[in-house]
């Protein structure tokens, strides 16, 4: 089994800033649509806040890349394509994977900006685009459904959803900051995480500086007990349960 934490929404270069916690809520900002999109900010009821973010630069009208796209019936759509894409399958990934989506946000009191963990995807499966866009994907209107990115575009569906608060255990970010300093489970050690090989990311106290760019960090778990478990209690905290 494989844990794979994916960075999505808004930074400092893609929107302009982090995505607001409202109403201790985490809403997550899609980036800017730079390709196929019939969704805006507006259409997702975020055009104030997408606003506030870019320091106007996006707004209400402005379309955006809806992914991932998480639906009324608790299933969730994410697309990947190119370097990113091979990555995961070089890195196996399949059915009873699990995608945790992270992101950059601002403390709702304090502003301070973190990375936390605002959703998941529980793999069931993955559809090859190459081979066809089904019509039912075509009817959500997803951008990898609409246009095809690339030779080896897919899409992960599953069960999937978002945290409906911004809870301490889906921070990754220590106190204090800066936001790709990360306090790491007691499981995920050197090795343990892909881009993260390099001796001096792996610090003291259970800490990690993760890398500045990238979009998937897999971690294989096999079937150890203890990464399994902390899985099963952030699913839990984001479920609500």
């Amino acid at each position: 089994m494989k844990i794979i934490f994916s960075r999505k929404g808004f930074d400092s270069t893609s929107g302009g800033g982090p995505s607001p916690i409202a109403d201790g809520r985490p809403l997550s900002l899609p980036i800017p649509a730079s390709v196929a999109s019939r969704t805006t900010y507006g259409d997702l009821e975020l055009g104030d806040h997408a606003a506030k973010a870019s320091k106007g630069a996006l707004g209400a009208g402005d379309l955006c890349h809806h992914d991932p796209m998480f639906l009324e019936d608790g299933t969730c759509l994410f697309g990947q394509v190119g370097a990113a894409q091979t990555h995961l399958r070089n890195q196996g990934i399949d059915a009873g994977d699990v995608f945790l989506f992270f992101g950059l946000f601002h403390e709702e009191t304090t502003g301070e900006p973190h990375h936390r963990i605002y959703g998941w995807l529980e793999i069931a499966k993955i559809i090859e685009l190459t081979d066809g866009v089904p019509n039912w994907l075509l009817e959500t209107e997803h951008p990898h459904a609409l246009l095809m990115h690339g030779k080896n575009d897919c899409v992960y569906s599953g069960p999937g959803g978002v945290a409906q608060t911004a809870s301490e255990a889906l921070r990754l970010t220590v106190p204090g900051g800066p936001p790709s300093l990360w306090k790491r489970p007691p499981w995920l050690k050197k090795g343990g995480l892909s881009y993260h090989d390099r001796r001096d990311r792996w610090l003291r106290g259970q800490r990690l500086k993760s890398v500045a760019r990238g979009q998937e960090f897999v971690a294989n778990i096999g079937r150890r007990k203890e990464p399994r478990e902390w899985l099963a209690r952030i699913l839990a905290e984001l479920k609500g349960f």
